[in-house]
């Protein structure tokens, strides 16, 4: 049997392997890893894994793979940087509108329903509710 004594496999997946990082992200943890090919170039990987349980209650993990190849590195990195920008600066401008809704002041409507005046309601109390 060719191969077992010389553990070709085992030699060829340790030089591969290059740099490894994980962060969690709540209930997802991503994985980027720096590979290298034959000849010797480095790309990367991220994988997305998402732990899934069935009805039984047993657990899977859902993996998302991507690899990136050194030649797209800066159009991705370009890419990623505009997208985060813009969900950065749109939740700004979203806090921005609340905070200014917060701190206004309130005012009456400009109009009110003729006939219906607030002392013409009943005043009911939760434990009303119950009888």
């Amino acid at each position: 049997m060719e191969g077992y004594d010389k553990k070709e496999g085992f030699e060829k997946h340790n030089r591969d392997e290059i740099y490894s990082n994980a962060v969690r992200a709540g209930k997802r943890t991503y994985f980027f890893d720096v590979k290298a090919t034959k000849k010797n170039d480095y790309y990367l990987t991220i994988t997305e894994s998402k732990k899934r349980y069935d009805k039984e209650g047993n657990f899977t993990f859902e993996k998302h793979k991507i690899f990136l190849y050194k030649e797209d590195f800066d159009k991705f990195s370009d890419g990623l940087l505009e997208a985060i920008d813009f969900i950065k600066s749109s939740n700004m401008e979203k806090e921005s509108d609340e905070e200014t809704y917060a701190d206004s002041e309130y005012h009456e409507p400009a109009t009110v329903l003729e006939g219906f005046e607030s002392e013409s309601f009943t005043n009911i109390e939760f434990e009303d509710l119950t009888e």
